[in-house]
């Protein structure tokens, strides 16, 4: 298939980059309104208890939590003040006319709430519920939080909640993209220069990520239209879009020149280059489609949404890779070289690699020491893991976001002067029938007993501490009950995303409910234990996902057995020693002055490790397969271990290396974003990935395969059956007719 690829590519080159360009201007059409249709949020599981009560009190009691929330402080004197009174009913009556808005209440309306109202009378809320999913709710917020927010009569108002965080994440994540991409693509473009040698050829890479990025956004935007995805995924989109591009073009163009150099026609390097580096291409790009898809088993679209992106920006890449590409460089033939930078030092360079580059010094040094290296750098790395075994995991919230961001300030303001609403307390519903007026006081009264419950409020009256301490107000049973059940209101001030709020909500989910009923429990505490037990539910068939498909993959690539299991080990060691460095950093709060400011809150989001983890181990797996397709193919031609990998070492470490470093160079960027999971996923993926480039494959694959030594290449007879029907056997190409014709057969394996 690749050789008729790369012969289509020689002889309808012009044909394919026509065809190729208008599917670029078709896709970008597509692609234009992406960030209209994508969302922020996605961190719930929409099957879940909590998130199934969430629905019932919507849709049957027309509550629900409120997830916009406006700040209202007065410049001078207190919101009690006629002037700041006025403002504040004024701003409940606008906010209740908006289109969108479900229920509002505020401290100046009806009877005044203390609860509404800061201790110290300096701030007042106004709590709002918008009607719709993330997405209708997320655009009434675009569209009411400019009409409200800002200065009004000397009264500052600013908006936060849920949704209106979501929103405000979703346009951050979006500026703060444009800005990164304004500072890494100028000096990617350099080092492309660079790392290529010449002007033209680092404009492939650029023309493959076009492909890869556009493409992706397409393929965005049309699931978009019949499912939620999250904006976040944009950044995988760009980075690893890019990152592939180079990573796919490097190794084609660098393979074209080395035939190109051996005094091979252009149609004779472009078919070779096809079917040895197009061919590894090709099957790397499955292990990186398949550590990305299995996102896709989460329940949450926050995952997914990665998913979505990961598998497009992958099939994009390897189309414009070895489709696109090839035809550029029929196009283009000897000119590939032109605007050289390099064009003198290759011609001093020999074409074959040679005893005294540095990755073959490299190798043939660690080979000689293997013990003392594994010791070493596996010390090395258990520091860096050592804090991973201490991590504590939360759910994004607005603490996630730039300290000054309003949504920021109103939840900063609601911890310190609003505890009560800070922890947003429990909803419990009582679904079935409706249950008597003893059978529902009596479950009132058990659930405030529990520890972190202040009060509970329901139709029959308000209880604490196991006893009631209030008569229902006017209005309580039609608001608390209808037809088929009932719902109560659990005050606490307990934080959700802790081991307390965890224990509070396994408590009240152990009480047995009326006759008849089925207690489901939402809130803030609740949805957390949902999504971890989602998340914890769904993570080992991820992980067999990825392992079992990882180790197939690999054997068909290599016919061995040890290499799959030695790569899957070294990446779970290098991948569990970056978790550890994002503790130290993020939960821990060390090195701030390094990677922007950011609010410490003892944890890390839950679902960052996950994404890191399939991303991490996807680009591992990528530059795995680029080493062992070189290291293969001089074991086949020599039978000699040692030799194959101070050969594949030298043939590729300068590619993994260069590669890593520019795809590390755009999540790197992302480290200024105003974002904390994107921060810790560009500081995580940028360290992951240069340790491994250079710590994994240069120091741990060598030392390895050299103790390894023949076992290495060792299957047992059926495996070696299969893998001789099924596998991907590294032909090594033919010498070109300038050469001597010595026909060698391969050589029987080495004795080393």
């Amino acid at each position: 298939m690749l050789s008729r690829l790369a012969s289509l590519a020689v002889h309808r080159r012009r044909l394919v980059l026509i065809l190729s360009t208008v599917g670029f201007i078709l896709i970008t059409a597509v692609s234009g309104p992406v960030m209209n249709v994508l969302s922020a949020g996605g961190y719930t599981d929409p099957d879940a208890e909590s998130s199934v009560a969430s629905d019932i009190l919507e849709d049957r009691f027309d509550t629900g939590e409120p997830d916009f929330i406006l700040l209202v402080t007065p410049r001078q004197g207190t919101v009690d003040d006629p002037e700041t009174a006025r403002v504040g009913r004024e701003l409940t009556e606008e906010l209740r006319d908006q289109d969108g808005v479900a229920s509002v209440t505020s401290y100046w309306s009806g009877r005044r709430s203390a609860d509404l109202r800061a201790e110290d009378r300096k701030a007042a809320l106004v709590l709002a519920r918008l009607s719709g999913d993330d997405t209708r709710a997320e655009k009434t917020a675009k569209k009411i939080a400019p009409k409200l927010t800002g200065e009004r009569d000397g009264v500052r108002v600013v908006s936060g909640g849920g949704t209106e965080a979501n929103r405000q994440a979703s346009e951050r994540v979006e500026k703060d993209l444009l800005r990164a991409e304004g500072v890494a693509v100028p000096i990617t473009l350099v080092l492309l220069v660079l790392v290529f040698g010449s002007g033209m050829a680092a404009l492939l890479p650029l023309a493959v990520a076009g492909v890869s990025i556009v493409g992706s956004l397409a393929l965005l935007t049309v699931i978009a239209q019949f499912a939620p995805v999250s904006v976040f995924a944009t950044n995988l989109t760009t980075a690893l879009g890019l990152g592939l591009a180079i990573d796919y073009s490097l190794f084609i163009v660098s393979r074209y020149r080395e035939e190109r150099g051996k005094g091979r026609d252009n149609a004779t390097a472009l078919r070779i280059s096809m079917t040895t580096a197009g061919r590894t291409v090709l099957f790397s790009s499955l292990t990186v489609l398949l550590s990305l898809a299995a996102l896709l088993v989460f329940p949450l679209y926050y995952l997914t949404s990665f998913a979505y992106a990961g598998i497009g920006v992958v099939l994009f890449a390897v189309l414009g890779a070895l489709v696109v590409l090839p035809a550029l460089l029929a196009l283009i033939g000897d000119r590939i070289d032109k605007f050289d930078l390099g064009a003198a030092l290759r011609r001093r360079r020999k074409p074959e690699a040679t005893e005294d580059g540095f990755w073959h010094r490299l190798a043939t040094g660690v080979m000689r020491r293997p013990w003392p290296v594994l010791t070493v750098v596996l010390l090395a790395l258990a520091v860096l893991v050592a804090p991973f075994t201490q991590a504590s995991y939360g759910l994004p919230d607005d603490r996630s976001m730039a300290k000054d961001a309003d949504a920021a300030v109103v939840g900063q303001a609601l911890r310190e002067d609003f505890p009560s609403l800070a922890g947003a307390g429990l909803d419990i519903v009582l679904d079935g029938r409706l249950p008597d007026d003893r059978a529902l006081s009596g479950y009132a009264q058990r659930v405030s007993r529990v520890a972190g419950i202040e009060r509970v409020d329901t139709a029959t009256g308000s209880f604490a501490e196991g006893r009631q301490v209030a008569p229902p107000v006017p209005g309580a049973e039609k608001a608390f009950t209808d037809g088929k059940g009932a719902w109560m209101s659990a005050k606490t001030e307990t934080e959700p995303y802790s081991e307390a709020g965890e224990k509070m909500v396994a408590d009240v989910r152990g009480i047995s409910p009326p006759s008849g009923t089925d207690a489901k429990v939402a809130g803030l505490a609740a949805g957390y234990v949902d999504t971890m037990d989602a998340l914890l539910a769904a993570l080992p068939y991820a992980l067999l996902i990825i392992g079992v498909l990882t180790f197939v993959l690999l054997f068909l690539f290599t016919g061995s057995v040890l290499i799959p299991v030695k790569a899957i080990v070294l990446n779970l060691l290098s991948l569990t020693a970056t978790f550890g460095a994002m503790v130290f950093v993020f939960q821990d709060g060390h090195l701030r002055w390094l990677v922007g400011d950011f609010t410490v809150t003892g944890q890390i989001d839950v679902t960052t490790p996950i994404l890191m983890f399939c991303i991490i181990f996807g680009l591992s797996m990528d530059y795995e397969v680029f080493l062992l397709s070189r290291i293969r193919e001089e074991y086949d031609r020599t039978g000699d271990n040692t030799l194959a990998v101070a050969h594949g070492l030298e043939s590729t470490g300068r590619l993994i290396t260069a590669a890593a470093g520019l795809l590390a160079l755009f999540f790197i960027a992302l480290i200024s974003a105003g974002f904390t999971p994107v921060k810790i996923l560009g500081l995580g993926t940028a360290l992951a990935i240069l340790m491994d480039a250079a710590v994994i494959r240069g120091l741990l694959v060598p030392a390895f395969m050299r103790l390894a030594g023949r076992a290495n290449w060792w299957a047992p007879a059926p495996l070696r059956t299969v893998y001789r029907k099924f596998g991907f056997h590294h032909e090594a190409p033919p010498e070109p007719a300038t050469a001597q014709a010595d026909a060698r057969e391969p050589a029987q394996p080495a004795a080393r």
